[in-house]
């Protein structure tokens, strides 16, 4: 499970910038994960929920995740498609000259504090 170490990640960039701005309290943190990066959600909520009462600017911190949905790109026929579905065939000519676009990103995407 890596969620755990993706977690630690994030607690420590969000407890710095929360601390960068004099942040005392973290409403949310909103996360945007690609479809195929390999991070199960609900791993990672419960990695999250557990991480969170260990800083106390976290305590109350809701997890968000909003999915990058996978996009493929087939170099033949200049077609995207969703790769889920298709993987690395392409479904307009069938072509597996093909590569990820999208859908496999981690990004901190908001983070929001109490007034």
């Amino acid at each position: 499970m890596h969620e755990i170490g993706v977690v630690f990640y994030v607690v420590r960039d969000v407890c710095q910038v929360a601390e960068e701005n004099q942040v005392e309290k973290v409403a949310s943190v909103t996360l945007q994960i690609g479809e195929v990066s390999g991070i199960i959600h609900e791993y990672l909520i419960d990695c999250w929920n557990w991480a969170r009462k260990k800083e106390p600017v976290l305590e109350e911190a809701e997890l968000i995740i909003e999915q990058i949905d996978a996009v493929s790109f087939c170099q033949d026929c200049g077609q995207e498609y969703p790769t889920v579905q298709y993987a690395k065939s392409c479904p307009h000519c069938g072509s597996e000259n093909t590569y990820l676009q999208r859908g496999n990103e981690f990004l901190i995407k908001e983070i929001s504090h109490f007034q």
